[in-house]
């Protein structure tokens, strides 16, 4: 079936917005948060760099036998010197203590500083040693050979990191071989959130008859765990005018950020947008997608807001495709387009035409070294099993009605959400 691309608005006649204006919207409202702190490299993990590393040194500092072998001049063995008089060894952090001359070598290990005079390391699977002697094997190595030189990797004055970059392990290990103690990073944005519903209990307690346990703030836990916040959680909220009220005070002293599932449609119980309205600024609108069509955003104080809907696939689709952009932008990580990847459809998926679809997929390698992406099943928004089974959201236009087999569509993998 023919499609448009995922953000174009839908039909005529209604005041829905398509994903691609909600978030743009959102994210011409939202501003970094400029204040920083000192911390230590061993809790940077997930941290937001507020300043630009630069080396202070070069790495590796010194030229390094990249493997266990014997240290050489290169030049004895363009004149074919094949044999050669082994005068001592170099180990990592021990190095040999003299030049090494013309028919001379160094046994030396990975790592070992490179002897003075020596220009290249034949490995020692490629001689044959006897007493102080080696012998070559095959092909002589040249200048270079087996050699880490100083600032390899990183040279010093180099930039190495920009401000806004979030650290994960192997930025950490990079900032570690410069060796900083701590880096300058953003503060953590604080969040806080809290679901509204009389139907909602915690877990580890009894049900009665209507509730059901509520699990939006467990996945808000999960979602806010990736992104290194500052997680507030204020529970569950009655459907009470008050109660509400009361929440939303308490959330706005003490948050960046306020995030509430549920409460944001239009039932007589619902007051999440109207207490918005009242104590806060309101920009609500009803996006054109699904699942999640009701969201509102605003401020509330010096906070900002963000009203998810109450179904629990529903709070993860919206928190994908908009309070996350919105907290990246706001730790100061630099803008990006969400991760769009083609693939095959592996099976027929149908919906109506109105909105854009995100539908739960598994995506997975073809027998070509494509890839081929198939429905999770059934797609309420209620149900959380699929979106367990699921590793991508697959996009359908707002115009298409689905699409057939074997037709290419547009996929967002869940690791472009980390």
């Amino acid at each position: 079936m023919t499609s448009r691309p995922a953000d174009d608005c839908v039909a005529a006649g209604t005041t829905l917005l398509s994903v691609a204006q909600g978030r743009q919207r959102i994210l011409e409202a939202v501003a970094a948060d400029t204040r920083h702190e000192g911390v230590e490299l061993s809790a940077a993990c997930g941290r937001i760099l507020a300043e630009t590393v630069v080396s202070p040194i070069d790495v590796p500092p010194f030229a390094n036998s990249a493997m266990d072998g014997y240290a050489l001049r290169s030049d004895d063995c363009a004149a074919g010197t094949t044999r050669f008089r082994v005068i001592g060894s170099c180990y990592a952090g021990r190095p040999f203590q003299g030049t090494v001359e013309a028919g001379q070598c160094v046994r030396i290990m990975t790592g070992g500083l490179l002897p003075e005079g020596a220009d290249a390391v034949v490995m020692q699977e490629a001689v044959q040693r006897t007493d102080d002697a080696i012998a070559i094997q095959g092909t002589a190595p040249g200048r270079g050979a087996n050699v880490r030189y100083a600032g390899e990797d990183t040279r010093r004055g180099e930039r190495i990191l920009a401000a806004g970059t979030r650290l994960g392990p192997a930025e950490v290990a990079l900032l570690a071989s410069l060796g900083l103690a701590e880096i300058s990073a953003r503060r953590r944005l604080r969040v806080a959130f809290f679901s509204t519903g009389d139907e909602l209990v915690g877990v580890g307690k009894p049900l009665a008859p209507g509730q059901i346990y509520d699990s939006n703030r467990y996945a808000l836990h999960a979602l806010l765990a990736h992104q290194g916040v500052e997680a507030h959680d204020l529970g569950v909220i009655a459907d009470d005018r008050e109660a509400v009220r009361a929440a939303f005070a308490r959330a706005a002293e003490l948050a960046d950020l306020v995030i509430t599932t549920g409460g944001v449609s239009v039932g007589e119980a619902d007051y999440v947008t109207e207490t918005l309205e009242e104590m806060g600024e309101i920009n609500f609108w009803r996006m054109a997608m699904k699942p999640g069509k009701p969201l509102a955003f605003g401020r509330l104080g010096r906070a900002w807001f963000f009203g998810l809907p109450g179904n629990p696939v529903s709070v993860m689709a919206t928190y994908y495709q908009f309070v996350l952009p919105a907290l990246r932008k706001m730790q100061g990580q630099a803008a990006r387009a969400p991760l769009l990847l083609p693939a095959r459809c592996g099976e027929t998926l149908r919906k109506a035409a109105g909105r854009t679809e995100f539908q739960r997929g598994i995506l997975k390698p073809d027998e070509s070294g494509g890839l081929v992406v198939f429905s999770t099943g059934e797609q309420g928004s209620h149900l959380l099993s699929s979106m367990s089974r699921a590793n991508c959201f697959i996009l359908l236009p707002a115009e298409s009605t689905g699409a057939e087999t074997g037709d290419i569509v547009s996929v967002q993998p869940f690791c472009d959400f980390a």
